[in-house]
């Protein structure tokens, strides 16, 4: 009986939590952006030892709609300023980069975010500047591109698989700086985000997509790799980020145990990164209907095909 009072505690707690969290981001509107009552969350969330309980639902839900409203005026001032922005989204296979760039690009119009997937080079581009091929996806002014994955392949994959010499390895570390660089200075916004995963939890999400036909596409030879590779790749992982982690480059880690906390954090920590304000425009006055033209006869329904009804 006593575990049983305990957790309808800790949902009527989190119920409550998630009430509160949804008033405070109605008043907090009046600045153009609502914000979160941070130590009501915190309280709500963890247990008596202070780590963090498993989100709820709603809670979870509820913060990331105030996120993605939030993407959206940023969006609308990305446009308006003329900005470009590119975000890089890097770490560990099956650390949940693909669902934080869901979350983001769901919200926003298409025409004004873009995702950028290569797959591997082709022989041709292989013979062009190593980030020729990536300077090409690089936004014109109003747009936000999301690169899921991006020249630190050569870090990462292509040096712990030995799909580049050590010179080309060596070069990437003398280039990039200076190429990122560049790319700030030509008026590029650039964030760059680490999704660190453990090795138990990678694992387990393995065995899932390993399971779910649906999930089954995301598991590649590459991810088969780096399960056996694990060190491998950690040592890359700090090398990269020694000569890459810079003041005017940073990386910026995102704990990805929790898929759903990862998403959050990722995507508040991004709205922190481009100064905006709020252009949402007042609602239209929607005229009335006109009524139907009296000389229109739609054609008979039989003459058409229908998508027939599955369910």
């Amino acid at each position: 009986m006593g575990k049983k009072k305990d957790r309808e505690k800790k949902k009527k707690k989190s119920k409550d939590a998630a009430r509160e969290h949804g008033t405070n981001g109605e008043a907090s509107r009046a600045n153009g952006k609502s914000e979160p009552d941070r130590s009501t969350l915190d309280s709500a969330l963890a247990d008596d030892t202070g780590k963090p309980q498993k989100l709820p639902r709603r809670l979870y839900e509820a913060e990331l709609l105030r996120l993605q409203v939030e993407l959206v005026k940023l969006s609308a001032w990305v446009r308006a300023r003329g900005l470009k922005v590119v975000v890089l989204f890097e770490g560990r296979d099956a650390a949940g980069k693909g669902g934080a760039i869901q979350r983001i690009t769901e919200a926003i119009s298409p025409r004004l975010c873009r995702v950028a997937a290569l797959a591997a080079p082709t022989e041709r581009e292989k013979t062009q500047w190593y980030f020729q091929r990536y300077v090409a996806q690089l936004p014109a002014a109003g747009e936000i591109l999301l690169f899921d994955r991006s020249w630190y392949n050569r870090a990462g994959v292509e040096k712990v698989m030995g799909f580049c010499t050590e010179e080309e390895y060596r070069e990437f570390f003398r280039s990039v700086p200076e190429f990122e660089r560049m790319l700030i200075r030509s008026g590029i916004i650039l964030v760059k985000y680490w999704f660190s995963v453990s090795d138990e939890v990678q694992e387990k999400r393995f065995m899932e997509r390993n399971t779910s036909p649906i999930k089954r596409w995301k598991l590649s030879p590459m991810d088969l790799q780096s399960r056996k590779r694990w060190v491998e790749y950690s040592k890359a992982k700090d090398e990269m980020f020694k000569h890459t982690d810079l003041h005017d480059t940073p990386w910026w880690v995102v704990e990805a145990d929790d898929k759903k906390r990862a998403r959050l954090n990722c995507l508040a920590h991004f709205l922190s990164q481009v100064p905006y304000e709020d252009l949402t425009p007042e609602p239209l006055e929607m005229p009335k209907r006109p009524k139907g033209d009296d000389d229109y006869v739609r054609p008979p329904m039989a003459e058409q095909r229908f998508v027939p009804n599955v369910l």
